[in-house]
């Protein structure tokens, strides 16, 4: 949900944390990876402008930081 909020494709994200694009396809399918690549691709997602909502009562999600001057 992130990546596509940012029109990023799998490779433009697996750049951006610095992992292989079978790496992001893994974690969009579910898989467990180690919690360092998980961080590190979170990190890339926030460096981009995602904000990571906490559980509120509907669940988890994700939103775009709002832009300067807005």
């Amino acid at each position: 949900m992130a990546r596509a909020a940012l029109q990023l494709g799998v490779r433009d994200l697996a750049d951006l944390a610095k992992v292989s694009p079978t790496t992001i396809t893994r974690l969009e399918a579910g898989e467990e990876l180690k919690p360092r690549t998980v961080e590190a691709i979170q990190r890339a997602l926030e460096e981009a402008g995602v904000v990571f909502v906490a559980e509120n009562g509907e669940g988890p999600g994700v939103r775009l930081r709002k832009a300067m001057g807005s």
